[in-house]
């Protein structure tokens, strides 16, 4: 796995700017090399400022929208178009404006679709669907260009929280998470072996409330006190902050990555 790179940012505006002007290059990259581009969104404040700030980014129709496929690192087991559900967010955000092949959009399975409230089941069938999309020896996973995820005052990443038996999975590429700190309690969630399968893991923080967790994460802790902590990827963990998520940090052991 990659070390950790850290970048912060003057304010959760320009970090979200700038983090959307990163992943259209990436994305055209990986589309000018493989044809299509493979990422994972996160939900939450930063992760839908940045789809907000790609929606309105100069360089957005640079992406060939058709060819992308989106996947979600974690979702909220609700109904379908549930205001608290990562996807309904994240069209309201971008994905309703911009022309997206619907069949490469790979939402997480809603509460009143066919599993009902065996959540377990659910996350199998988005493991299956994973699978699928995998190409031979990529472990049941697709190789992602780019997976974001934020990060929680807690080091949670995805809904992988500290202490509970998900962060603990070392085979399952997805699991159904019950009794999140965090409502709501129930959700799906990638686990740190998919997470590590991507190319390229960012992680976003922003704000005051986001300080000690980044501090503790690249502090050294382990992944089942401090989640972010294990989420790197193969060839690039990017940690993507504003001053204030970065406040805590003894920024001269992480040097700032270069673009």
């Amino acid at each position: 796995m990659s070390a950790p790179q850290l970048v912060v940012h003057r304010d959760k505006e320009l970090m979200a700017q700038a983090a959307a002007a990163r992943l259209i290059t990436r994305i055209v990259d990986a589309q000018a090399a493989r044809g299509s581009a493979s990422v994972v969104l996160t939900g939450g404040r930063n992760g839908n400022g940045l789809l907000a700030a790609l929606g309105s980014a100069p360089a957005r129709d640079a992406v060939d929208w058709s060819r992308l496929d989106l996947w979600w690192g974690d979702e909220r087991y609700l109904p379908d178009g549930d205001p608290e559900r990562n996807v309904t967010q994240a069209r309201e955000a971008l994905l309703d404006r911009v022309p997206l092949d619907p069949a490469r959009v790979h939402a997480m399975p809603a509460s009143d679709g066919p599993y009902g409230d065996d959540v377990e089941a659910a996350a199998a069938a988005y493991a299956e669907e994973l699978a699928a999309a995998a190409g031979p020896g990529d472990g049941g996973v697709p190789a992602f260009d780019v997976l974001m995820l934020g990060v929680g005052p807690d080091t949670h990443v995805a809904s992988l929280f500290p202490e509970l038996p998900a962060v603990h999975e070392t085979e399952r590429t997805v699991v159904g998470v019950r009794g999140a700190p965090k409502p709501p309690p129930v959700r799906i969630s990638l686990t740190l072996p998919a997470i590590r399968a991507a190319r390229e893991v960012w992680l976003l923080a922003a704000g005051e409330d986001k300080a000690k967790a980044a501090a503790i994460a690249l502090s050294g802790a382990g992944e089942l006190q401090a989640p972010a902590a294990g989420a790197r990827g193969r060839s690039r963990t990017l940690w993507l902050l504003d001053s204030a998520a970065a406040s805590e940090l003894p920024r001269s052991l992480y040097p700032p990555a270069t673009a």
